[in-house]
């Protein structure tokens, strides 16, 4: 199964996240694809690319409790 999941990146203290598709049994740092960004020190600023991120949950791709309030909030998902 797929999941929309959120892979940090960034230096100690400094945290900056993609979001992306991984297989839920896959390491965290293996994705098949980027969706978007989330960077929590920028004001939890959030950059999806909506026409993949829809693409994606249309496939089946299964969103994280985070993932999916980001995603809630930004409006891509009801």
């Amino acid at each position: 199964m797929t999941r929309m999941r959120l892979c940090r990146m960034g230096a100690k203290k400094q945290p900056f996240y993609r979001i992306v598709i991984a297989d839920q049994r896959g390491a965290r740092n293996e994705f098949i694809e980027e969706v978007g960004t989330y960077n929590p020190l920028n004001g939890g600023k959030v950059v999806f690319d909506t026409a993949k991120t829809q693409e994606w949950l249309k496939k089946g791709a299964q969103p994280t409790e985070t993932v999916k309030v980001l995603l809630k909030k930004n409006g891509v998902i009801d």
